[in-house]
């Protein structure tokens, strides 16, 4: 088969697109065969080394959707020709927090296409129990692209305790996940608004529900503010030191903060009193559970949240699909079509 592979850690252009064994199955395990996979941020982090794989060379990609074509041993939840959807969370399944359901915390816990062989191939193979049906009318694109993006925004607003009318500002709306925030926010009844550099991706939040847009590089704080009436109740927070005082002050007494990444740098700073006057929550948040995985699958099913596709290239150029992600161009997920 062909796989998209990571000869080493000088970052995209490392990939190489090479025909390599069509993996089998073991035990408790499924391949799929991809028709739609997708990139993340991650895929960029592995291929500088933030994290290096275990070894080399290695096939990046956390999403995608296919078509089981072969079930391991003791396999009886999934048949040969069910089209499902890649679940990238990977975990032991035994210890205390995978059978209490919080597999986040699982001390093996790992991530398709950083941990193990991914989806930027023809073909991968994951526990059966990382497959979930896809639902019926959902195109291809967006089956493959949604998971890891989708889920995780979904888990940031549960951590988050996002209610219906509350006031959620989504910093930096344009990537897979605050892209999701917004369809999800919206979803559950809450006041969407959103910052941005890019006035294109400000108008996009607008036409899918947002009530307003700032300038990620301005005082959104106080135009937050003035535009809701009153401060955020939650804040989701990517973007990192770029934004983080204006994202403190934008939250109200009691507000919380959720955090997954920090793509403008590592280290903050935070006033502890502005902490503890206003009582603030800072939440950090990784990936998702399987039930909430599951929950995002009947929501996008049901048609309440259809979080956006970018692009959708061949499989073959990959090279210009992650120069767009790198670029920050995209808005929503950027895809890759296979076949």
């Amino acid at each position: 088969m062909r796989a998209w592979q990571l000869h080493d850690t000088t970052g995209p252009d490392a990939f190489s697109l090479d025909e390599v064994p069509t993996p089998e199955p073991g035990p408790g395990e499924v391949r799929v065969a991809l028709r739609v996979v997708a990139l993340n941020h991650l895929d960029l982090w592995v291929s500088r080394g933030l994290p290096a794989p275990d070894r080399l060379p290695h096939i990046a990609g956390a999403d995608g959707a296919g078509i089981v074509d072969a079930v391991g041993d003791g396999v009886t939840t999934v048949a040969m020709g069910d089209e499902v959807i890649v679940n990238p969370s990977l975990s032991c399944g035994l210890c205390p927090a995978c059978l209490a359901g919080d597999i986040v915390f699982c001390r093996s816990y790992g991530i398709l296409g950083e941990h193990r062989p991914g989806t930027l191939a023809e073909a991968v193979v994951v526990p059966a129990r990382n497959v979930a049906p896809k639902p019926a009318g959902l195109d291809w694109e967006t089956a493959g692209s949604f998971g890891l993006a989708t889920g995780t925004a979904f888990r940031m607003l549960r951590r988050g305790r996002l209610g219906a009318g509350d006031v959620l500002l989504v910093v930096g709306v344009g990537g897979g996940v605050s892209s999701a925030a917004v369809v999800l926010g919206r979803a559950m009844g809450a006041r969407v608004f959103v910052t941005s550099r890019s006035p294109d991706k400000v108008a996009w939040a607008l036409d899918h529900g947002a009530e307003a847009g700032f300038d990620s590089a301005g005082e959104f704080a106080k135009e937050l503010k003035a535009a809701a009436g009153r401060p955020a109740d939650v804040v989701v927070e990517n973007v990192g030191p770029a934004t983080w005082g204006q994202s403190v002050r934008a939250a109200g007494p009691g507000g919380r903060i959720v955090v997954c990444g920090s793509t403008s740098g590592p280290k903050v700073e935070l006033s502890m009193p502005v902490l503890f006057f206003k009582q603030l929550e800072v939440v950090g948040s990784t990936m998702f559970t399987f039930g909430e995985f599951a929950d995002v699958v009947d929501l996008v099913a049901s048609g309440a949240v259809r979080p956006p596709v970018d692009r959708v290239y061949d499989f073959t150029d990959l090279p210009e699909a992650l120069a767009r992600l790198d670029a920050g161009e995209q808005l929503g997920k950027v895809a890759l079509r296979i076949g």
